[in-house]
């Protein structure tokens, strides 16, 4: 292509370190083509309501590459094919609202829309492809399940900072013979608790793959005591389950949101451990601290490849497409393709393997 492109981005779904350097890398490679840049806000909401779209030029984006969060806005319950909003009566309900948006998308002459999200933002960016939308996905997700790339961004970083916070929790915990259950985010996905959990060095690693037994994951603490090992730590996934058992969740939250909001099963475990084994349990929750700050220099530097190879994307006419690391390389694969596969920890993987050689017990 060599017309000049007008061009705009948006970040959808839960915030991610890296988000706003795909946002640098997309701007300044188009304005190197002489290209028009636009930001979406909170997702699709700048094509609901056209006044939150903002113009992207080099002075605006120059260093957010190390900035968390995103200068855009996100949302995850932001689904322009099941829009929340008020009927005469009041009450809230779901509507399509997705020919407004393509409306708008036509009206204000967009070229292409880069969309950056998991696997909930990109099956819309998929959804209005079908629906004639020249569209490039960039796939983000700290929980790593996205299919067709080997990484996402966010990823790494969610991970340094768990294995920081429990390379802090072995000290007081020592300290006071304490078991401690760290809770990490991972809805269907333990890849952050198991690589921060082993890194971590935690004596017990439980994940959605891999659904647990109480009785052994107090077995192994117990074990721990008659070698002399008086404190433990237990490192959980968000979506981990016991076996013949199901997730705990706090409910479906507001409307509009794509999935159910998961958290506590930290707390369900210090009390049984507790309740168990008589020993001192309490939980920690880390939560959106992983969402935040300062990208990795690994999720930094993939999130600028992702951006402006997104950009090379829309030059070729690859529409309907995302952008993914095969390693060493950046490719193209199908969106449709790619939201078909969800990636998961294999349990007789190399890494789980890793951790049973090491004495980590799985609650399995």
């Amino acid at each position: 292509m060599s017309k000049r492109m007008k061009i705009c981005i948006n970040t959808g779904g839960g915030d991610a370190p890296g988000l706003n350097a795909v946002i640098e890398a997309v701007t300044m490679a188009a304005y190197n083509r002489q290209w028009e840049v636009y930001g979406i806000k909170c997702g699709y909401t700048g094509l609901l309501n056209t006044d939150e779209i903002i113009t992207l030029t080099p002075e605006k984006v120059n260093g957010i590459a190390s900035v968390g969060g995103t200068i855009l806005g996100t949302t995850n319950k932001g689904n322009p094919f099941m829009m929340p909003v008020c009927n005469a009566a009041g009450e809230s309900e779901l509507r399509d609202l997705s020919d407004r948006v393509m409306d708008n998308f036509r009206r204000l002459r967009f070229d292409a829309l880069v969309a950056v999200g998991g696997d909930g933002s990109l099956d819309i960016a998929h959804r209005f492809a079908e629906k004639g939308m020249p569209v490039i996905g960039v796939p983000k997700t700290i929980d790593n399940d996205m299919g067709g790339t080997v990484i996402t961004f966010g990823f790494d970083t969610a991970v340094s900072i768990a294995t920081e916070a429990i390379d802090r929790l072995h000290s007081t915990a020592k300290s006071h013979d304490r078991v401690m259950v760290v809770e990490v985010m991972g809805r269907n996905a333990g890849f952050i608790a198991l690589n921060s959990g082993i890194s971590g060095n935690a004596d017990v690693i439980l994940i959605p793959e891999i659904p647990f037994e109480i009785d052994k994951i107090c077995d192994k603490i117990m074990d721990n005591e008659l070698h002399g090992h008086k404190y433990a730590i237990v490192v959980v996934a968000e979506g981990a389950l016991p076996k013949g058992g199901d997730v705990i969740s706090k409910g479906t939250g507001e409307a509009g949101r794509q999935h159910v909001v998961l958290g506590g099963i930290a707390d369900y475990l210090s009390k049984e451990i507790s309740r168990r084994t008589g020993k001192d349990s309490r939980s920690m929750v880390l939560g959106h601290l992983l969402r935040g700050g300062s990208p990795t220099t690994f999720d930094r530097l993939l999130s600028l490849r992702f951006g402006a190879a997104a950009v090379r994307a829309i030059e070729m006419g690859k529409f309907d497409h995302m952008v993914a690391l095969h390693s060493p390389e950046i490719a193209m694969i199908p969106l449709g393709e790619a939201l078909g596969i969800q990636k998961r920890v294999r349990p007789d993987g190399d890494v789980v393997l890793t951790g049973r050689d090491m004495g980590i017990c799985f609650g399995d």
